[in-house]
């Protein structure tokens, strides 16, 4: 499809971050051919059919560079609760789904991307082979891992620390699929990582293994680190008093095609070791601030120069939620009531969701700008909302005030997912009835199937 975007005020997020007004964007076969005045793109690609964008703002697509998708089963459950949930929740309920449950949920979770303006998805999880297609069918841009592990996670919450060859190779088996069958597929727009779950639920030999993978394969890596207090005790306990940093550093698995996400518990000095290496960090603001300010070393971790994407993680995949929520937790960590010297301008937090993120996946020549050459992943806002109103800095508008519904259009290689508010790949009313049965059944047999999981609140009320 080729088509001219005339009449928009386009926010480039090119090296000069360029904002143009009366700006266009020609699409030619999947990619952006040219950007500029109206008047020039307009002269310069006579024929093309036009679409008229007044009152539009066209930004890159944004980039989710860390989620679960999956996870959205346990929205509005355990962001209330002050119990470890990764292995009391957020593994159980990954096994207690059958192939197919765990499509409709991770394509709700495209749908909530999309309509939250997002064209790309970072995604690493289990058993992601099951529902690889129905993400694909989205029409999104994918980066897709299977987050292995060869200490059994469905046991760490009995403390049980046990290395288990099998269920490790479980996930490498996994992980071959994945590649074999994903990465490059629709087009090139579906692609693949290797991913380590974490450090305390992966041996020396699974690490060997994964970076094994990835050389061979070309592919960049991802993995969660200092997450919790329970993840440093475990490593500490297990690799004789080292940090989470330090351990895949002895083993080598740092380095600047790896992005980490989390850091919550990093101390300074693996924050500098992790700088050094130039590992990449995924912040999750949002969700790691629903019991509190997220602690994270922000301050540190900037002063450091470390490359800072942003995801949600996991129960929404809201990036602008992520993107206020950003500003904020950055600016907060100096301690001070205004923003500090180094904290981010609202254009440096667009760039994490933009520019740093295609980085973080190995992609920065390819998405990320809307410059020519660059894949058409485009997000449309609509500027006569109210919640955009008046504009007076419009990316600090975007940053601070954007929500879904200002959202209006979404395109990825060209192609239109979401146009004048609609969804246009997705049967969303059929999808939204899904996700509700198949939620409520999911926990059911979560609950029954380990006794010794209760419902965060005591109680599970049904809408």
């Amino acid at each position: 499809m080729s088509y001219v975007l005339t009449q928009a005020t386009v926010v480039t997020c090119d090296d000069d971050r360029r904002i143009l007004r009366n700006g266009a964007v020609a699409v030619m076969d999947g990619r952006i051919a040219a950007v500029g005045p109206t008047a020039e793109v307009l002269r310069d690609h006579p024929g093309l059919m036009t679409v008229p964008m007044a009152g539009r703002a066209i930004l890159p697509g944004l980039i989710n560079a860390h989620t679960h998708t999956v996870l959205l089963a346990l929205k509005g459950t355990v962001e209330d609760w002050d119990g470890e949930i990764i292995y009391r929740y957020m593994t159980p309920v990954s096994y207690a789904m059958t192939p197919a449950e765990r499509s409709v949920i991770a394509a709700l979770g495209c749908l909530e991307a999309i309509r939250s303006g997002t064209t790309t998805l970072v995604d690493p999880f289990r058993h992601v082979t099951t529902y690889a297609g129905a993400m694909a069918d989205t029409g999104m841009r994918l980066w897709l891992s299977e987050s292995c592990a060869d200490i059994d996670t469905r046991r760490i919450r009995f403390g049980d620390y046990t290395v288990e060859p099998a269920f490790g190779q479980a996930f490498l088996d996994r992980t071959d699929a994945l590649v074999e069958g994903w990465h490059g597929a629709r087009g090139g727009r579906v692609n693949c990582q290797i991913a380590a779950h974490a450090p305390d639920n992966c041996s020396p030999a699974m690490l060997a293994q994964l970076m094994d993978r990835a050389g061979a394969q070309g592919l960049t890596r991802t993995c969660h680190l200092a997450q919790s207090r329970g993840e440093v005790a475990a490593v500490a306990a297990q690799h004789g008093g080292l940090t989470p940093a330090e351990y895949l550093d002895r083993e080598g698995f740092l380095g600047p095609d790896l992005t980490t996400a989390h850091w919550t518990y990093c101390t300074q000095s693996d924050v500098a070791l992790l700088a050094q290496r130039g590992v990449r960090m995924v912040h999750c603001p949002a969700s790691s601030s629903r019991r509190g300010l997220h602690r994270a070393p922000m301050g540190w971790i900037q002063d450091a120069g470390v490359q800072i994407a942003l995801g949600t993680d996991n129960m929404s995949e809201d990036m602008f939620h992520t993107m206020a929520f950003g500003s904020m937790v950055h600016r907060t960590r100096w301690g001070d009531d205004a923003p500090s010297p180094g904290a981010p301008d609202p254009q440096q937090v667009l760039d994490m969701v933009t520019r740093t993120a295609a980085a973080s996946v190995g992609a920065a020549d390819r998405i990320g700008q809307i410059v020519p050459g660059f894949r058409a992943d485009l997000t449309v806002l609509n500027l006569n909302s109210a919640a955009l109103r008046p504009i007076i800095r419009l990316v600090s508008n975007i940053v601070h005030y954007a929500h879904p519904g200002t959202v209006d259009g979404v395109i990825v290689d060209g192609e239109w997912l979401m146009r004048d508010g609609r969804v246009t790949t997705i049967d969303e009313d059929a999808l939204l009835a899904e996700a509700q049965a198949v939620t409520r059944a999911v926990w059911a047999r979560m609950i029954a199937d380990a006794p010794d999981i209760a419902p965060p609140a005591g109680v599970l009320q049904w809408d």
